[in-house]
């Protein structure tokens, strides 16, 4: 068991020079392993004219062809139970994920027994990242039922933290587990977490002085790497807050903040990062900003080569005042959700940002996109704190402004309701209700 501030010091800061020295000999593997078992990765890497022995260097990774969710759903059951994209037989794989199916069909997606005990341990990695010791108790408030981040309870009790395995509990029997079994760590959404608190403190239970909370792990949606709404969190719990970031495709948390909270530092050692141009797919330097591909380097069930993610960031390299020498990801939004108005691309995260450092509001919004003669508008709804004085006009004005400085263009309308009017959730909220009429894919 780690003593220090670090779960594998040589690892996380490891010269980079030696970091793409691993990560060079993993993918030479990976690919490997993945043209020899998996048909689609051999049908396709034949295609494009490349061979396995063809990668010499991390760049020569750009000569193969991207994958993305359409891929995933078009393979899969194809072949087999596992679909094209799998590497290994099912009677190896020991568990099965979904995505949300929030943009399409849910996928699935396999571990193997190595698959799922490695990932666990990239879990407990980022858990004492995030300060967790085994002498911290830990409630998991994620989704259990099919949600990949289910089982990274087992990250925190592999770790040696009393791990208590909640889920998505109803509210007030959450809150009563919080001030009979005083967790001093706890893992739900963004949304769900000011949502608790809110819900603590009508019912009389303030989670600074009654409850245990020192750190919060959120994960799920943008919320955790805006700067407004973790400080709002943060400020409602007394609580420091960690955004933690995954995907269905890889596993769990595959990257997660450090105490600087300056981006999350990916696991390197099981994935290689790119970054694309959003409209023309070419590789771009680290620093500027696009759509971030993912290549699994260790997966075996099934092997991800070049994955868009859909997620719109940027990477940077330096080393981290941590100490870390691990990449670092900063997730500005989803493709999905971006829009553009007036010429202007307007990311929801930038929205939430406003929204969360307004005074007289709950935190609470709604982002409506409708289209007239080929224009884009969006309309934005908050909540007005139930002790405010301030007039409903006065507050939409206030709010729209603000809008316009940060996000450089105006909401066509800023809808004022009561607290409570906007619908809580208890996993992923719904921010953007997109109503337009045409096609406005990137």
């Amino acid at each position: 068991m780690p003593k220090g501030k670090y779960w594998d010091k040589e690892l996380e800061t490891m010269p980079r020079e030696h970091l793409e020295e691993l990560q060079l000999r993993s993918l030479r593997d990976e690919i490997k392993f993945a043209y020899e078992n998996a048909p689609y990765y051999r049908r396709t890497f034949d295609a494009a004219g490349v061979r396995p022995d063809d990668i010499k260097t991390l760049r020569d990774i750009e000569r193969l062809p991207f994958i993305d969710k359409k891929t995933q759903r078009d393979t899969q059951g194809v072949g087999s139970f596992l679909g094209e994209l799998a590497a290994a037989p099912e009677e190896d794989v020991v568990f099965v994920s979904t995505s949300s199916g929030s943009t399409g069909v849910p996928t699935m997606s396999p571990f193997t027994r190595a698959d799922f005990d490695e990932w666990q341990n990239v879990e407990s990695r980022l858990f004492w990242q995030a300060g967790m010791r085994p002498s911290d108790r830990y409630i998991h408030a994620l989704n259990f039922s099919l949600y990949v981040g289910g089982p990274d309870v087992i990250g925190a009790q592999n770790l040696g933290a009393l791990c208590i395995w909640g889920g998505t509990l109803p509210s007030e029997r959450l809150i009563f587990i919080l001030k009979t079994y005083q967790p001093t760590f706890i893992w739900t959404s963004p949304s769900y977490a000011w949502y608790l608190g809110e819900t603590c403190r009508k019912s009389g239970v303030d989670p600074k002085t009654d409850l245990s909370i020192r750190k919060i792990l959120v994960a799920g949606e943008m919320g955790g790497s805006i700067d407004a709404t973790r400080n709002a969190i943060a400020e409602l719990w007394g609580a420091e807050v960690y955004d933690f970031y995954g995907l269905s495709d890889i596993f769990g948390a595959c990257a997660a903040h450090c105490e600087f909270h300056d981006g999350l530092h990916i696991a390197e050692d099981h994935i290689l990062v790119e970054t694309v141009d959003l409209r023309t797919g070419e590789v771009i330097a680290p620093g500027e900003r696009g759509e971030l591909v993912y290549t699994t380097l260790r997966k075996r069930a099934r092997p991800i080569i070049r994955f868009r993610t859909g997620d719109i960031g940027y990477v940077t390299k330096e080393k981290c005042p941590c100490g870390r020498t691990l990449a670092r990801i900063h997730v500005d939004g989803r493709k999905d959700d971006m829009f553009i108005v007036s010429a202007v691309n307007v990311y929801p995260s930038d929205i939430e940002y406003v929204i969360r450092g307004l005074s007289g509001v709950t935190g609470e919004y709604q982002i409506r996109i409708t289209d007239r003669d080929f224009t884009n508008r969006y309309e934005v709804t908050i909540e007005k704190s139930g002790d405010s004085a301030e007039s409903d006009a006065a507050l939409a004005e206030r709010a729209s402004n603000a809008l316009k400085a940060r996000v450089g263009v105006k909401p066509a309308k800023v809808i004022v309701l009561p607290d409570g009017s906007i619908e809580r959730s208890t996993h992923k909220a719904k921010r953007v209700i997109d109503e337009r009429k045409s096609d406005y894919s990137i």
